[in-house]
């Protein structure tokens, strides 16, 4: 029987992955960041932050990292040596996000420093579709198809679910996911097809593309009547502290999703920031968030929260929706 490969994630998506298709015992090095399911706790961190991030307001964080990247230096910092210790046979990887791990050129560098030569995965999702695909490869590439077939299978199933109610609604509304809080950003990528499953329109998401900055008079135009903040890499508690600041944008009390009491905060990091199969989770939640008297939310209670607004009326929404 041949020994049981060794795997390195380099992002958390790809640990959740791997601990999906049962693979746990084989992770042999992880990220800072990789914080679910419970059984990666403890394993070696390769890779960490090299930016201290914990106490910068959202503003300071925009602004170290356009400098660093501006400056041609690396956001994260991999172990080398104990990289070297490890000696994986497989190195799970992505060159989609400079920002969300190690990715391109610093990979590449880090990897032809090495004395051995691991089998490299690279992961660059843009879609639900190629989330689901990235699982197959993941499986493919450690012998566990079979697992990520089942695994695919059960996503895909739960997502049409979720379509087939929302195809029937008479009224989709107005969503903005902001993923990134001062300065404003719009999401990207697979999130806003997550909302288009869920019965609402996000027309600032930019499907299948990088998200990118928003004036805030583009969010007064849109007039979302729901509004999420979901601020990239941070859990809910992260983004309840760091939402305290949004209710002072101009003319903030004129959005309907203000007035009617519908802006939330989410566990980023859990549902929607990781393109992993926590996404599916995502995608139901969202839904709750949209239509709750279609869709209950079964999941963890600390998967979101509604910010309260004294002011708030659901008059206005339910009389588009009655």
């Amino acid at each position: 029987m041949p020994p049981a490969l060794r795997i390195v994630s380099f992002l958390p998506s790809a640990t959740e992955m791997a601990c999906a298709l049962g693979l746990a015992k084989q992770l042999v090095g992880i990220t800072h960041e990789c914080d679910y399911p419970q059984e990666i706790k403890g394993k070696p961190i390769v890779v960490r932050s090299a930016l201290h991030v914990e106490k910068m307001s959202e503003q300071g964080i925009d602004r170290a990292v356009s400098e660093r990247l501006r400056n041609g230096q690396s956001l994260y910092r991999v172990d080398e040596q104990l990289l070297r210790e490890l000696a994986p046979d497989l190195i799970l990887t992505q060159d989609l996000c400079q920002v969300c791990a190690p990715s391109g050129n610093e990979v590449s560098e880090v990897l032809n420093a090495l004395p051995f030569k691991p089998q490299i995965l690279w992961l660059t999702p843009k879609s639900l579709d190629d989330i689901f695909e990235n699982i197959r490869q993941v499986g493919a590439a450690t012998g566990c198809s079979q697992q990520a077939g089942a695994l695919i299978e059960d996503g895909r199933a739960e997502l049409n679910k979720i379509a087939a109610i929302t195809r029937t609604v008479r009224y989709r509304p107005q969503v903005f996911c902001m993923e990134w809080l001062d300065p404003v950003y719009c999401c990207g990528h697979w999130v806003p097809e997550m909302v288009r499953i869920a019965g609402g329109r996000d027309e600032l998401g930019r499907e299948g593309a990088d998200s990118a900055r928003l004036a805030w008079a583009d969010v007064l135009r849109c007039e979302p009547e729901i509004l999420i903040l979901m601020p990239c890499g941070f859990d809910l508690e992260e983004t309840i502290a760091h939402a305290q600041g949004v209710s002072a944008y101009p003319r903030w009390t004129d959005i309907p999703a203000v007035r009617l009491g519908r802006v939330y905060a989410v566990n980023a990091n859990a549902y929607f920031a990781r393109p992993g199969p926590r996404v599916v989770d995502g995608t139901r939640l969202l839904a709750h968030l949209i239509h709750p008297d279609l869709f209950e939310w079964t999941g963890q209670a600390r998967a979101f929260k509604r910010l309260e607004n004294p002011h708030a009326s659901e008059t206005g929404y339910l009389s588009r929706v009655l």
